[in-house]
């Protein structure tokens, strides 16, 4: 019998406040364990939380660039469990009416094929505190405890590990160029619980649902799937049966363990948080956040395509990350199509080696957006040849500067008098004569050489391409 996977992200998203969900204590990492805590965060009895306001935005504002319904009644509730890193014994989330509902995320698989992955909704809460294993001992770190944390839940869309990984791609993807979230993997930001079940091909019917949880790597998370989905399968075929149940992923065994038996909703014995009033929502104020939005990535990529007559590729890497578009665009500003498309050359090519050498992003260098402009322009009017130009960029890169007013201060404008270029070529000629055999007895790319020789005594300051043509004509009339 042939299977196929079900598969439902739900992602939890730590939102970039910068106080906690429930009180002012700050939000930083790197700092000594427990240091960032009050008695509200802590836990202690009789402390009564405040509702951070910014996150509600946040949350908000991530539900509409994911299409989804901002609810303008959104109620709070205490979700009952114990466990050491939830000291009150019960964790503030949203259960009956999350802040946002729908909506969807598109994904393109690796066939160019494309696929909607629905959002059952996006409810917030705060987060756990954060346990630490240690040899003989375990610690509690109260800091992260109460962190404003987004959870996205999925509909059982996605049919692959492969589907996953674009799903959570693309949501990371949209989350950044939002500014709700750096979705940093490594530092906790982003992580996920995975659920899959197979069914038969052709069932509608869901099967028995499988948990894997707190996935904090792309990598992990695929692995886990991939592995996960041919378990059931290989239970299936044993008449074996496949209980609902939460499991654990064992990097160095590469499968996945038993933890427990899967809890359902009324396991946490949810009821409504009484300390907190409900979230009214008014029409001005989603419409005043509406309009703090970004443009989306995926009609980012399609107008820069327009816009500057780039490739699609290009635009595709260039709107990965935020940053590099905004920079992109700023030095693109005003530029013809011709130009725009030699300064997305420079950027895809020099200026990412320079930012991957250098470990810096484009915000960090010294290189405004105007002067990497500058740069494509004086090569575009022959100002400076391509040699200077790719002299001179690793310097502005780390140092900025006008790329005109060195240009001028130096010297290092181009030789293109056809006069001066031709006493070069003569001289490089009456200075080689075995090349000059050479090429007489067949050897074409002698020429090359003697353009080597001229770019010499031009002090790199001749265009190669002017030089080549004379020392074609040159050479063919010997």
């Amino acid at each position: 019998m042939e299977f196929e996977n079900t598969i439902g992200l739900e992602t939890h998203v730590q939102l970039k406040t910068k106080t906690k969900m429930f009180c002012s204590c700050l939000l930083k990492t790197g700092c000594e364990p427990n240091t960032n805590v009050c008695p509200v965060c802590l836990g202690y009895p009789g402390a009564l939380p405040v509702m951070n306001k910014e996150a509600v935005k946040l949350t908000v504002m991530s539900g509409m660039m994911l299409g989804c319904e901002i609810n303008r009644h959104a109620t709070f509730d205490r979700k009952n469990y114990f466990y050491p890193d939830m000291a009150k014994d019960y964790q503030i989330s949203e259960n009956g009416n999350p802040l946002c509902i729908g909506g969807g995320v598109e994904i393109v698989r690796a066939d160019g094929t494309k696929k909607f992955i629905r959002i059952n909704h996006i409810h917030l809460e705060e987060d756990a505190a954060k346990i630490n294993h240690y040899a003989t001992t375990s610690g509690v770190d109260f800091n992260r405890g109460g962190t404003p944390l987004m959870e996205i839940v999925s509909e059982p869309d996605m049919e692959s590990a492969d589907d996953a990984i674009a799903y959570l791609t693309a949501l990371k993807e949209i989350l950044v160029y939002a500014g709700v979230s750096d979705c940093n993997l490594e530092e906790g930001n982003m992580r996920s619980d995975v659920n899959i079940s197979i069914r038969p091909v052709g069932e509608t019917k869901l099967g028995t649902k499988v948990e894997i949880k707190n996935m904090n790597s792309f990598s992990g998370i695929h692995a886990a799937l991939v592995h996960e989905a041919r378990r059931q399968r290989a239970c299936r075929a044993n008449s074996i049966p496949i209980v609902q149940e939460t499991r654990r992923w064992d990097p160095e065994a590469m499968e996945t363990a038993p933890m427990r038996s899967k809890e359902n909703a009324h396991d946490y014995r949810y009821f409504p948080e009484p300390d907190l009033v409900p979230v009214e929502l008014d029409e001005a104020t989603i419409a005043s956040w509406r309009k703090l939005l970004p443009e989306k990535p995926e009609a980012r990529r399609a107008r820069m395509i327009a816009d500057y007559g780039i490739a699609e590729y290009d635009a595709e890497v260039l709107s990965q990350h935020k940053e590099n578009a905004d920079y992109f665009e700023a030095a693109a500003k005003g530029l013809d199509k011709k130009t725009a498309k030699a300064l997305c050359n420079l950027y895809m090519s020099d200026v990412m080696a320079l930012l991957n050498a250098s470990g810096k992003t484009i915000g960090a260098c010294a290189m405004a957006p105007a002067a990497l402009a500058s740069l494509v322009k004086l090569a575009a009017a022959g100002t400076i040849n391509g040699p200077t130009l790719k002299e001179l960029l690793p310097e502005i890169f780390e140092k900025g500067g006008d790329p005109e007013a060195i240009v001028k201060e130096r010297g290092l404008g181009a030789v293109s008098d056809t006069a001066a270029l031709e006493a070069f070529v003569d001289q490089a000629i009456a200075a080689n004569p075995g090349p000059v055999q050479d090429f007489k007895n067949g050897k074409k790319a002698a020429a090359g050489f003697f353009v080597g020789q001229v770019m010499k005594l031009s002090k790199g300051k001749a265009d190669p391409k002017i030089v080549g043509g004379i020392v074609a004509r040159k050479l063919a009339a010997l």
